[in-house]
């Protein structure tokens, strides 16, 4: 499974503020005494994606409670499946519930988009890309995500990486210019130049671009790329292709010999996969 983020915890806090601050007002209801037990199960086929953050949860509230999960992290499941069993002080379980099934639901939701796209590829080398398109403080969160259903993070940031695109060239003058300036700067970073035309690629390609994306290029023009890409003296650089990505035309974006295929949907349009905890509550 992949590396957990370094701010999972301060994530975890800061939804739990949000969420509780100052004190939860219906769990002071329950006795302080009071134990309890709950289970969640999935109401549909989904891939698990979120364990970390569950856990940090509640051990955030209360270290009393025990998580014991019944499925991996990144595993598959079916309908009605039991994730997982939690039992500790009553207060604690209700305490955490809202906060723990959307991190739940969400990361999962995002694993399992993911896991639909990359089995698309099976047999191909073209690799499923995210994008920077993710919500405000999760972005760390969703990016596993992404990792947990099979695909591969683009750059994290503004600042592990340069994306060369419109504006930039406009600004700089032409896409030379601007891949000239990127290499000046002396980082040690990817230079990608987004084309949106035959010509931009060959210029991205004249002035030794690590990579380019292919902005709705349609399947003629992407294959075009290809073999320009491959024949280029400078070339080949690695391809992406973005925009107008779905599952009904995934397989033909990448059989045209594109590297990598960018879908921020991901990340940005998320559904949230239907989770259900169940309470018991001792003496």
């Amino acid at each position: 499974m992949p590396d957990v983020p370094p701010d999972l915890e301060e994530q975890v806090a800061r939804a739990l503020v949000e969420d509780v601050g100052a004190g939860d007002l219906t769990a002071a209801l329950v006795p302080r005494e009071r134990v309890g037990r709950a289970t969640v199960i999935t109401r549909e086929a989904a891939v698990i994606c979120g364990q970390p953050w569950v856990n940090a949860v509640f051990r955030q509230i209360d270290p009393a409670v025990q998580v014991q999960w019944e499925v991996a992290e990144g595993a598959p499941v079916t309908p009605d499946q039991l994730l997982l069993r939690l039992s500790g002080p009553a207060r604690a379980l209700l305490t955490g519930e809202r906060t723990a099934l959307n991190f739940l639901q969400t990361l999962s939701g995002t694993a399992t988009t993911t896991r639909r796209y990359v089995d698309l590829l099976a047999g191909l080398p073209c690799r499923i890309l995210d994008t920077r398109k993710t919500i405000p403080g999760l972005r760390r969160a969703q990016k596993y995500a992404v990792r947990c259903g099979g695909g591969s993070n683009h750059r994290m940031g503004l600042y592990d990486g340069i994306l060369v695109k419109e504006n930039h060239i406009m600004a700089a003058g032409s896409i030379a210019a601007a891949v000239n300036a990127a290499r000046a700067q002396g980082a040690k970073v990817p230079v990608e130049v987004e084309v949106e035309t035959l010509d931009e690629l060959r210029q991205a390609l004249d002035a030794g671009a690590d990579m380019a994306l292919l902005d709705e290029f349609s399947l003629d023009d992407m294959r075009a790329a290809v073999a320009m890409n491959r024949s280029h003296p400078r070339g080949p650089m690695k391809l992406e292709a973005s925009g107008s990505v779905s599952i009904e035309t995934l397989r033909s974006i990448a059989e045209t010999g594109v590297d990598f295929v960018s879908i921020g949907s991901l990340t940005k349009h998320v559904r949230a996969v239907d989770l259900s905890m169940r309470f018991e509550f001792g003496t």
